[in-house]
């Protein structure tokens, strides 16, 4: 259809070099390569994998945990047989794991795509900046910082504070919208303790925060507990921001 090759190849989730050798042979990669059933070589896990297949039922990853890494596991087959499994073996036991999970392990959690609209939603968070070893005068410079987003654009700004507090919460909030003059239609926040009360009360804002959000004709909204991805966008600004300072 009049692309070049170098486009085509990207559309197709595909290596330039990889795609020329398509059309130079001018077959589909379903062609190319024929499909195989059998293994290429003996499967070095065959007499333990029954043993290993008990650890994963016993922990087979359960949602929002890490389970039984293939690592651990390899680790443990080296200590209980030693000399039997070289290093290089560990990715063939990761893809034995990994296949095993997807056909018996648990179902995954399923996250829906989120669509943002302009003007509608901005979203702000804390994040400690410790981490990063910031120094004044050779001095450690604790800190935390105001991490302000617009979740359709991704324009963002940020202050630096030293608490959680509501203080700190009212003035990222209202220099960060006197910084983008304009307001948003909502405001997300996490669980923050500044602005959400705690479950078993009626009102589910905190009357300074309720205030804050009429000033400024906001509506309030809150990520559910655990559910980092449903602030998704300020928390993947914070890892770009402390990747970028670092």
């Amino acid at each position: 259809m009049g692309k070049t090759l170098r486009v085509a190849a990207i559309r197709a989730d595909m290596d330039e070099k990889t795609a020329r050798r398509y059309r130079r042979v001018g077959r589909l990669p379903s062609e190319v390569k024929p499909d195989r059933a059998w293994r290429t070589r003996p499967d070095p896990f065959a007499s333990v994998w029954e043993e290993v297949k008990e650890k994963l039922e016993v922990n087979p990853c359960l949602p929002r945990q890490a389970g039984l890494e293939a690592k651990t596991l390899f680790q443990y087959l080296q200590r209980k047989y030693p000399g039997q499994f070289a290093d290089g073996q560990l990715r063939t036991l990761q893809r034995r794991v990994k296949q095993w999970r997807g056909l018996y392990g648990p179902p995954k959690e399923v996250y829906f795509p989120q669509i943002h609209k302009p003007g509608q939603l901005c979203e702000s968070d804390f994040t400690n900046m410790g981490s990063l070893g910031v120094t004044i005068g050779g001095q450690a410079f604790d800190h935390l910082l105001y991490h302000f987003v617009l979740t359709y654009s991704n324009w963002e700004t940020g202050s630096i504070c030293y608490s959680e507090s509501f203080e700190s919460l009212s003035e990222g909030l209202q220099g960060a919208l006197w910084k983008l003059g304009g307001v948003p239609r909502a405001h997300k926040t996490d669980k923050l303790s500044a602005a959400v009360q705690k479950p078993n009360c009626a009102e589910e804002f905190t009357s300074r925060y309720r205030a804050l959000l009429n000033h400024y004709g906001m509506e309030g909204q809150k990520a559910n507990a655990s559910s980092p991805h449903e602030n998704g966008d300020v928390e993947q600004s914070h890892y770009r921001f402390k990747d970028a300072i670092d």
